[in-house]
């Protein structure tokens, strides 16, 4: 198949417009599929995984393919759940067009918002779909202004739904006039449509003023195609996925208008900082991206790749990045669904999947010379994790093996964060919330057999003194050979935060000798990083040790390690030690009506808002500070104040005194444990 008949459009949207039952139904009408699922049934060729059938969300992106008059469409499949934006946003590098599905019966959210400013962002070609026309079709007209409103004055319909909301009505290939329309008129939409796409082309504008004819969509390709480039025109189609309404003017749509792979704006590949150009009709060197990586438990790690240049072929040798080891294509195939097919070739503008190459990863650049060593894709901006678990595995012996499905899951979203924290030596994955981390969880069960258990992090706290004290220690043990003998004096004081742990020797004329000292700061370090009343860290101390005493036959190293650790609490505890707690720096981003409950709930859990700022589309932007202690279950309550619609991201501040409560609670736990 030639690259100009190729079309590559990721369909995005808030969840429950009807993104995969839009899909369905245009594998069914081009004939690409003889059977038309439904999602409530758990029969659709994009939503296949078992998780996707049971919660009847899409939980994967995922591309088929379908063909229309000749025309071959791979379309992406994208999640609509505001935990799983990530694996929406991961696929754009893939497409050279976006279709934001809408929901005729419901507002605007800022997944939605979103997902066209990130489009935007990454200056794909647009659309727009309006779904479910045949509901409440009298809200449609309200839902074109909110459009216009929220993303331009340049969305303009391409068609109209009937004045009975039954049928789509033809505004711009063979426009029907006379036809009753639901709103507005076919003449006028017509006409603001051709005026919008005329403004790019000089000559075509003097012309169509000069004649006062129409013009044809032959005549408008090139002007459209420099419209959607540019973002001067994005284009409004009505459709309903239940009924079949609108579904054919949709095909043509996406095959005439929808650019071809050397149409669109260049993918946004770079080399040492400079946007590399492809080129779709070169053979001689092959450029490909992976822009999603999953596990089949069949054929191993699959790398899903969007071929920009050249060819890749069974038997291909070819590098990812900048590695000088050449990996040998095995099988090649093409998805469609859960259907797998092999194929011998991939070309420009082809989606294929390659299966167990473990050097390949999400967002390699694979390629066929070293000419093309160094380039990458441009980096994406993924939103920070909100939500962290700590997991171990519930079954002793399975440490090594959760690392291992740790690595495999976090490689497949990269929305998610692996860390392993040595203090409390915990294992935290981190994601978006706890549905996110909740199907990340199931599956490491399902898929590898890996039952876990989860539960909230651990707190990082620290101990310090607010005031100068001295402590000491005599260390002496007999029991019949030889003795223990060590003695040491010291003073402690406080530093100013964040100066950590400073050790002074001030001992004179020998009362422990040289050698021994370091004993002595080695039993000191024991007690910092144990603590004195709390089991957490020390810090912002300083320990001077200015005497003591040694026996020249009983004076041993552990001797003065348990004198120096012995002296340093004593002092520690004379010192009014306390806890310090972590504060961190949050940026929030809320849809403005929900400002004051937001600063309402961080004001009591000890938050305070340090700046407000109004955003885009009926956003504020909030900067606050609040203990980390509050925050545990921050993901919850934000998306409960907000509808869903707020996020947020922290990072760590500074640690400060905590209240008596929590100093209490802090080192009672200590205690118990």
């Amino acid at each position: 198949m030639s690259v100009n008949e190729i079309r590559n459009v990721g369909f995005i949207g808030q969840s429950g417009v009807g993104k995969t039952t839009l899909i369905e139904r245009l594998l069914y009408e081009s004939r690409s599929s003889t059977h038309l699922g439904t999602v409530k049934d758990g029969d659709t060729i994009t939503d296949f995984d078992p998780q996707s059938i049971q919660y009847q969300h899409s939980i994967e992106a995922t591309p088929v393919a379908l063909t229309w008059q000749k025309h071959r469409m791979n379309i992406l499949d994208t999640p609509g759940l505001p935990e799983l934006l990530g694996r929406s946003l991961s696929v754009f590098p893939a497409v050279e067009a976006t279709a934001l599905v809408l929901d005729a019966n419901t507002t605007l959210n800022q997944v939605s918002e979103r997902l066209f400013a990130f489009a935007q962002e990454q200056q794909k070609c647009q659309m727009i779909i309006i779904n479910k026309l045949d509901l409440n079709s009298h809200l449609i007209g309200e839902l074109i202004s909110e459009v216009a409103a929220h993303f331009g004055s340049n969305c303009l319909p391409i068609n109209l739904p009937s004045a009975d909301g039954k049928k789509v009505i033809d505004c711009y290939y063979a426009p029907k006039y006379d036809e009753p329309v639901l709103f507005d008129s076919v003449t006028d939409v017509h006409e603001r449509l051709i005026d919008q796409v005329i403004e790019v082309d000089e000559a075509l504008m003097e012309l169509y003023l000069e004649q006062g004819s129409e013009l044809s969509p032959q005549q408008l390709h090139d002007p459209f195609e420099e419209a959607l480039r540019t973002g001067h025109v994005i284009p409004v189609c009505f459709v309903s996925a239940e009924t079949g309404a609108g579904v054919e003017l949709l095909l043509r749509t996406l095959a005439e208008i929808m650019p071809m792979p050397d149409e669109g704006n260049p993918p946004l590949l770079e080399k040492k900082g400079k946007q590399v150009k492809v080129d779709c009709d070169q053979l001689d060197h092959s450029v490909a991206h992976v822009y999603k990586v999953s596990v089949d438990p069949y054929l191993g790690k699959l790398a899903y790749i969007r071929v920009f240049q050249g060819e890749i072929n069974a038997g291909s040798q070819l590098y990812v990045g900048e590695s000088n080891k050449a990996f040998k294509v095995g099988h090649l195939y093409q998805l469609q669904g859960k259907k797998r097919i092999e194929i011998s070739s991939a070309k420009a503008g082809d989606f294929c999947v390659l299966a167990k190459v473990d050097d390949l990863y999400f967002d390699s650049v694979i390629h066929d010379s070293h000419d093309e060593d160094n380039i990458r894709m441009r980096t994406l901006s993924f939103p920070e994790p909100m939500y962290s678990q700590a997991i171990r595995p519930t079954k002793r012996g399975d440490e090594q093996k959760l690392s291992e499905v740790l690595n495999k899951i976090v490689a497949e979203d990269p929305t998610l964060r692996l860390e392993h924290r040595t203090r409390t030596n915990e294992t935290l994955l981190s994601g978006q919330g706890e549905f996110h981390l909740k199907i990340a969880l199931e599956k490491m069960e399902s898929l590898y057999k890996l039952p876990v258990s989860a539960a909230q992090p651990s707190i990082e706290y620290y101990e310090t003194i607010t005031q100068p004290a001295e402590g000491h220690y005599r260390h002496k043990k007999q029991s019949g050979g030889a003795g223990q003998f060590g003695e040491v004096q010291l003073k402690v004081r406080p530093l100013e935060p964040e100066s950590g742990f400073v050790f002074v020797n001030k001992v004179v004329g020998g009362a422990i000798p040289t050698a021994l000292i370091p004993a002595v700061e080695k039993g000191i370090r024991q007690a910092v990083d144990e603590g004195a009343i709390s089991g957490n860290p020390i810090r912002d101390i300083e320990v001077t040790v200015y005497d003591g005493k040694y026996h020249s036959v009983d004076s041993k190293e552990i001797a003065f390690v348990i004198a120096g650790k012995k002296a340093f609490l004593d002092a520690v505890n004379k010192a009014s030690p306390i806890v310090l707690e972590p504060i961190v720096e949050l940026s929030l981003v809320v849809p403005t009506l929900a400002v004051g409950d937001v600063t309402g709930d961080l004001a009591g859990n000890r938050g305070v808002i340090i700046g407000t700022n109004a955003a885009p589309n009926n956003q504020t932007t909030l900067d606050a500070k609040a203990p980390l202690n509050e925050l545990q279950d921050y993901s919850q309550r934000l998306r409960a104040i907000t509808g869903g619609e707020g996020s947020f991201s922290m990072t760590l501040s500074h640690y400060e005194p905590a209240p008596m409560n929590v100093q209490k609670r802090v080192c009672g736990e200590s205690l118990a444990s």
